[in-house]
């Protein structure tokens, strides 16, 4: 728990509201600043000359309270980076938040960050941010780093803080980031805030890290207008995000911070890489190519530095693959590659000399590493066969260049988890046996009826595995398909009356299914697909 705000702490802290053609959302930005309390001195509602009477909302908000003001841009900058900077010079308060007009910040936020800066004399400040999904789902964001309170007398002391790359999730003393010129890039700027972290980091602040819940981040996938972060349709976003990641790298390493610098390409690696892989099968064939063209020569940039790390480490293996390979290539084995936890699906390919490598046609992509790797971090690969009208769920572990027998496989845990409903799991623990061609396999019924009456909506399986000497791996299962597999069907239920189910791979590639109960809530869901199907 942090102290309570003592009367020192009153209008000790600014915050900078931005939005562009929002009204439906900033009001509701707006008065959750406000309502953290008499720590903030002050709200800076920057309109980015807004035409659908954003502005006029936010004067009339203004009117009935004296906190707010309300800054219109002459002009629409095209960005982000310029109505936060135009909010920056506004502010007269020790402390300055940064908050989009479509989120939050939860009661309680600015006083658990102010008490945490003012005890540990920090210039910049973190709390936990959570993407909430549509459904009210929340994801927490990195959350490594605020499991638990930490001070961090200089950011090369953590270099995970190059991971969280948003601006809106910290407290920031004013005075520092002008004495060191830290500003967001100006105009249309994609992934602004990745540059101004780097900015932050290469500038050495003490850091405090808190696990409150300080900001909540609105994932809004039905907008008319998508978010940067969401609009990855084009290959310009990959551009974007990628001169984004090449810039926040050259400002750490012109600071003399070369860990920072090669952490950034970690993170790219691991987590901007892997994310656009496994979207590469939902694109068209010119994406494709102009996307593969482009990463390889955005992963030619890398040293020997950056590449010094685990080459079978899923990130490391992918970029290892698109160097090695001038066209587009294996891409479904790529997208299960880039899922999480990562799997390495067939085939298991080895160079004359016996070496594993990704395959025949690239021998020259070795994993001579891999058999090293301990059990729970194995990319294992399991299929899963789901036929709905046996409603049997058929396992399959792919042995992986001989870890896996030597491991010696007991059982798998069938862990069915809700998408959209934190806690809610349905589990079974089935024997695994070893088949004829060097696998294991399991089989068990998929309880339609009990993950019906738990709760309809999407439902996740998740599998852990037990090895012989008590080790476990946690992992997802590739969805097969073929006749008679992933097919929607509606089957009669006792105590529902009719139960939908429609199993489906993910964007991972992993299995999943979506359950519906009783005729009317089946039948929306049939009608809806209909309605989606027709011109």
């Amino acid at each position: 728990m942090h102290p309570a705000p003592s009367p020192a702490d009153a209008g000790a802290v600014s915050v900078v509201v931005i939005g562009h053609d929002d009204a439906a959302h900033v009001t509701d930005a707006v008065r959750s600043a406000l309502g953290q309390g008499p720590a903030v001195r002050e709200v800076v509602a920057v309109d980015d000359r807004s035409t659908d009477g954003s502005a006029e909302l936010l004067e009339r908000l203004a009117a009935t309270e004296p906190r707010l003001r309300v800054v219109r841009l002459p002009v629409n900058s095209g960005g982000c980076g310029t109505p936060r900077n135009t909010g920056l010079d506004a502010t007269a308060a020790p402390y300055v938040m940064f908050l989009d007009s479509d989120d939050v910040v939860p009661p309680g936020a600015v006083d658990a960050l102010l008490a945490a800066a003012r005890t540990t004399d920090a210039q910049v400040t973190g709390g936990l941010c959570v993407r909430r999904e549509p459904s009210g789902r929340e994801v927490p964001w990195e959350p490594a780093l605020y499991a638990s309170p930490a001070v961090v007398d200089r950011p090369a002391d953590r270099p995970r803080l190059v991971r969280d790359t948003l601006s809106v999730n910290k407290l920031y003393a004013t005075d520092f980031l002008r004495a060191h010129g830290i500003r967001f890039p100006e105009g249309r700027f994609p992934y602004e805030d990745m540059v101004f972290t780097a900015r932050v980091w290469a500038a050495a602040p003490r850091v405090a890290l808190v696990p409150d819940r300080v900001y909540v981040w609105h994932v809004r996938r039905a907008a008319p207008r998508l978010s940067i972060s969401l609009d990855r349709a084009g290959v310009a976003n990959w551009r974007a995000r990628t001169h984004a990641c090449r810039t926040a790298h050259a400002i750490l390493l012109d600071a003399g911070e070369k860990g920072l610098a090669r952490a950034v390409r970690a993170k790219f690696l691991d987590h901007d890489l892997r994310m656009y892989v496994r979207e590469l099968p939902l694109r068209d064939e010119a994406y494709r190519r102009a996307w593969w063209a482009h990463t390889r020569e955005h992963l030619a940039e890398y040293d020997a530095a950056d590449r010094s790390g685990d080459p079978a480490a899923p990130g490391m293996l992918l970029a290892r693959v698109l160097l090695a390979s001038p066209e587009p290539r294996d891409l479904p084995r790529l997208r299960e590659l880039a899922a999480r936890p990562a799997r390495l699906c067939p085939p298991y390919a080895r160079t004359p000399d016996g070496t594993p490598c990704w395959s025949a046609e690239l021998p020259e992509v070795t994993l001579e590493t891999l058999p090293e790797r301990p059990v729970p971090l194995l990319p294992l690969a399991v299929d899963a066969e789901l036929r709905t009208r046996t409603r049997l769920l058929r396992l399959r572990l792919h042995e992986l260049y001989g870890t896996v027998g030597r491991a010696g496989p007991v059982d798998a845990e069938v862990v069915w988890r809700h998408r959209d409903r934190a806690g809610l799991t349905l589990r079974r623990t089935v024997p695994l046996r070893p088949a004829a061609d060097g696998a294991w396999t399991a089989a068990t019924p998929v309880p339609l009826e009990r993950l019906a009456s738990l709760g309809t909506g999407a439902w996740d399986l998740r599998l852990s595995l037990r090895f012989r000497d008590g080790a476990t791996r946690t992992v997802s299962a590739h969805a097969l398909t073929g006749p008679g597999l992933l097919h929607p069907r509606a089957m009669p239920s006792p105590r529902h009356g009719l139960i939908l189910v429609r199993p489906y791979a993910t964007h991972g590639g992993a299995l999943a299914l979506r359950v519906a109960a009783g005729a009317q809530d089946a039948g929306r869901i049939l009608t809806g697909r209909l309605r989606r199907r027709l011109p």
